[in-house]
C-alpha cells in the first residue's frame, strides 16, 4: 500500500517509548504518534526523564524499528492562550533534533462562527510566525476534532488560513459530522497529510452517543475508504484506539491482531 501505517499511543498510554516502538514494529507497523507515555500526557517531561536531552532521543531513534511521525500536543487553535503555546513550545525540540515532521494540534472551539475561525486562524499565524524566525522544520497538521467535523467548517478555516496541513479524522466526520468520508476525501484530500481510522457502533457509551468496537466489528465504511486511500494517499492512516478515555476497550495489542486478521486497514 502507498500509505504508512501507524499507532497513537491513545491505546497503550501506559507503555514506555522503548515497548511502543516494539509493538509496532511486532505489528508490522511504520510509524507511531506520541500522545501518551508511561502514563502521562506530558511528553517533554516523560522524555527528558527517560533521555535527558532532545540529542540523546535522536541518537537513539537511528536504530529505531519505526518512526515518530508525530508529537501529539493538547494544544487548540481556538482560544489558545499564551500558557498554551508556551507548553506546546516545549515540544518543539524534540521534534526537531528527532526529525519529527508533525506536531498535532486541535481545532477546538464549539461553533463554527467568525470569531471561533478568526481565533484559530490567528492561533496559525502566531505559529508560522515563530516558524519562520526560529527556522524550524517540523509543522502543525490540524485535527478534525471539535469545530471542523464538516467540509462546510474545514472549507471555512481554510481560506482563512490556507496551506494548513489536516489531520483527518474520518470518523469524526463520519460519525459526528454526518458526511460520507468518500464525500470528505475529494472535498480536502489536497490537504490530509495524516488520517485517524477507528470503528464504533450507534450505542451511547459513557462519553458519547456512540461506542467504540473493535476494527471491523462496527459500522465504519472501511472498504471504500481504504480503496481510495490505497489509490490515492501517500501519507500515514493511524488506527486511534482510545483506550486512554474509553476503559472498556481491549488492548490495542488485540485490536491490531483483529485488524490484520480482518485486513481492515
Amino acid at each position: 500500500m502507498p500509505y504508512r501505517r501507524a499507532i497513537s499511543t491513545l491505546g497503550c498510554p501506559e507503555c514506555s517509548l522503548e515497548q511502543v516502538l516494539a509493538l509496532a514494529a511486532h505489528h508490522g507497523l511504520d510509524a507511531v504518534e506520541l500522545r501518551a507515555l508511561s502514563g502521562s500526557l506530558d511528553l517533554p517531561a516523560v522524555l527528558a526523564a527517560a533521555y535527558g536531552t532532545p540529542a540523546t532521543l535522536a541518537g537513539r531513534l537511528t536504530s529505531a524499528p519505526v518512526a515518530i511521525i508525530a508529537l501529539d500536543t493538547s494544544l487548540k487553535l481556538a482560544g489558545s492562550t499564551p500558557a498554551d503555546r508556551a507548553d506546546f513550545l516545549r515540544c518543539v525540540p524534540w521534534a526537531e533534533a528527532c526529525g519529527i515532521p508533525w506536531l498535532r494540534v486541535f481545532d477546538g472551539g464549539t461553533a463554527v462562527d467568525d470569531p471561533t475561525l478568526q481565533t484559530m486562524a490567528e492561533t496559525m499565524a502566531w505559529w508560522r510566525a515563530e516558524k519562520k524566525a526560529h527556522g524550524w522544520k517540523t509543522e502543525i497538521m490540524v485535527e478534525t476534532h471539535d469545530t471542523l467535523c464538516t467540509t462546510a467548517a474545514l472549507r471555512s478555516f481554510l481560506a482563512l488560513a490556507p496551506g494548513v496541513a489536516i489531520l483527518w479524522d474520518a470518523h469524526h466526520t463520519w460519525r459526528k459530522g454526518g458526511e460520507d468520508p468518500l464525500a470528505t476525501w475529494q472535498a480536502i484530500k489536497r490537504h490530509i497529510v495524516h488520517v485517524h481510522v477507528k470503528d464504533s457502533v450507534g450505542r451511547p457509551s459513557a462519553r458519547h452517543p456512540f461506542t467504540y468496537v473493535l476494527p471491523g466489528d462496527g459500522e465504519f465504511p472501511i472498504a471504500p475508504l481504504r480503496a481510495i486511500l490505497d489509490a490515492e494517499f501517500s501519507g500515514t492512516v493511524s488506527l486511534e484506539w482510545e483506550k486512554l478515555w474509553h476503559s472498556y476497550l481491549p488492548p490495542l495489542d488485540e485490536a491490531l491482531a483483529i485488524a490484520a486478521q480482518r485486513r481492515w486497514w
